[in-house]
């Protein structure tokens, strides 16, 4: 089973440039996509794909946020809200979760911080809530592949200039401690680094816009799969694609061995 995740920055403007022509080439089972930033009027048969189950979820506000799911297989359920307690993020079209027996994959896109201390609180209050949803997804008995944007880099390994962020949204210590808690006591597991732990700059996944950051390899590792430990012990191979650029982020995949595989 193959799952990759995506930050497309515009599927719109992403599928200009070439997405889902390499997609055609990856023998992936299931594509989770975060901000897609488009509405359902706004999205033609291309970004619906012979030979995939599509589900959308867009933010109420017009080129905003948004995120998807592509599988092989039609899932047995599609959720589409987080529901009580989180009715804000929601609206802004953040969560969306396939379940494939007693398999759910998910595709979140974790607020950012980065423009405004308002947001930066939006960001703690979501984070605090959502770690306490992730407890009850642990208890349920399910497996959980939780991909996407989550805009937090966890340690100095995963950027680049890490002395030169630490005041900054995405490696602000309130944010990294709250990694450590998911990782650590909260009992999830990062896929990445269940395979790699001194990969250099090999694990980034976004780079800015501004300057030669992409030319330079100044990146962040933002893009993460978060696992139930069940699904984790299925990890077979990671990869972080870097030859075509169809975002500020790039795919991230992850191959696992896994008995109810969403595979068509």
């Amino acid at each position: 089973m193959r799952i990759i995740s995506l930050n497309c920055n515009g599927i719109r403007a992403a599928a200009r440039k070439g997405f889902f022509e390499w997609l055609a080439t990856q023998q992936a089972d299931v594509v989770c996509l975060q901000e897609t930033k488009s509405q359902e009027h706004q999205r033609g048969a291309e970004f619906r794909p012979a030979g995939w189950h599509c589900h959308y979820v867009d933010a109420l506000k017009p080129g905003y946020s948004g995120v998807a799911i592509l599988s092989k297989r039609e899932p047995e359920q599609v959720l589409t809200a987080l529901g009580d307690g989180f009715a804000d993020m929601d609206a802004e079209g953040r969560y969306i979760e396939a379940r494939f027996g007693a398999l759910s994959v998910v595709s979140l896109y974790l607020p950012s911080g980065s423009s405004s201390e308002e947001r930066q609180q939006v960001k703690f209050s979501f984070m605090e809530r959502f770690l306490q949803r992730l407890g009850e997804w642990r208890a349920s008995g399910r497996e959980y592949v939780v991909c996407g944007d989550w805009n937090i880099a966890h340690t100095a390994a995963d950027l680049k200039n890490w002395r030169g962020n630490q005041k900054n949204s995405g490696f602000l210590p309130e944010e990294r401690a709250w990694m450590d808690k998911l990782f650590g006591e909260a009992g999830w597991v990062d896929a990445w680094r269940r395979l790699y732990t001194d990969d250099g700059d090999a694990c980034y996944t976004w780079w800015s816009n501004r300057g030669q950051a992409w030319a330079k390899n100044v990146g962040w590792r933002l893009d993460y799969q978060v696992l139930t430990p069940g699904i984790a012990e299925c990890i077979r191979a990671a990869s972080v694609y870097k030859e075509q650029r169809f975002s500020d982020h790039a795919p991230l995949s992850v191959d696992y061995a896994q008995a109810d595989a969403p595979a068509s």
